[in-house]
């Protein structure tokens, strides 16, 4: 979440210090999980005191840790929560992951951007002997998957930067994007038409076609993958509204709860 952001969002019958507190755990999120107090005083409006006193009491309940280097990181109650939350949303989601599989005849898969990676959060099998499937909380590098360029998609380009210098461009295949320019060209592309495309980028052989899920409170992708002898382009033409409009679903159900 950007700084702008950050100040747009309503406060009226909140708690300042929760609303405080969280934007903190959401900095360090943003600046790949650890920062110090004065780099978080340089991207909020609080002053260094009340950073401090909120740090403080944050750490004192283990959702930060403090490193030797004196720098701030989050802290292991947190993976609790996530790991609790991940698996409720991917319960909540599964229903439309199956009705997209049915639909389609092809894998679907949901997946939410974690510590610079894309994590599978809920799975939908084909019904084809010959099927991909991905394990539920398998985690993969953005730049070369589907659901990933979708979800960086969602991020300004600072952002992405910052997010592929940390975990880095390795190739998977042939095909892969592996420079900051060409994937920064390539997001360009899937804003403007609204969806991404992993041609064998990921695995030899496997197409899939994902679309972020907006509105979502992460950067979150829904995609349909399969051998490319099936999921062809022709497929995807028909795939992506179908793509959309369960992304729609998902997202609303989000915001209703």
């Amino acid at each position: 979440m950007t700084d702008t952001e950050r100040e747009a969002k309503p406060r009226s019958g909140g708690v300042q210090s929760v609303d405080r507190a969280i934007d903190l755990l959401e900095l360090l999120a943003d600046a790949g999980g650890e920062s110090t107090l004065s780099e978080l005083a340089g991207k909020t409006s609080l002053p260094l005191p009340t950073i401090h006193r909120l740090m403080r009491t944050l750490l004192a309940r283990g959702y930060v840790r403090q490193l030797p280097s004196r720098r701030y990181t989050l802290g292991p109650r947190l993976i609790r929560l996530g790991d609790s939350a991940g698996r409720q949303f991917g319960a909540d989601a599964r229903p439309f992951l199956a009705r997209l599989a049915g639909e389609l005849g092809e894998s679907a898969n949901l997946a939410i951007i974690d510590r610079d990676m894309a994590v599978y959060v809920a799975q939908a099998s084909s019904s084809h002997s010959m099927r991909m499937f991905t394990e539920v909380g398998r985690r993969v590098f953005t730049h070369s998957t589907g659901v990933g360029k979708a979800i960086l998609a969602q991020l300004p380009d600072p952002a992405v930067e910052d997010i592929l210098t940390r975990a880095g461009m390795p190739p998977a295949t042939s095909k892969t994007i592996d420079t900051v320019p060409d994937l920064l060209t390539e997001l360009d592309r899937i804003r403007e038409r609204g969806y991404a495309v992993d041609d064998g980028e990921q695995e030899i052989g496997v197409r899939c076609f994902a679309v972020p899920v907006l509105g979502a409170p992460t950067p979150t992708a829904l995609s349909i993958s399969g051998p490319d002898a099936r999921v062809t382009p022709e497929f995807g033409e028909r795939a992506v509204p179908v793509l959309q409009d369960i992304a729609g679903e998902i997202a609303d159900l989000l915001r209703a709860g």
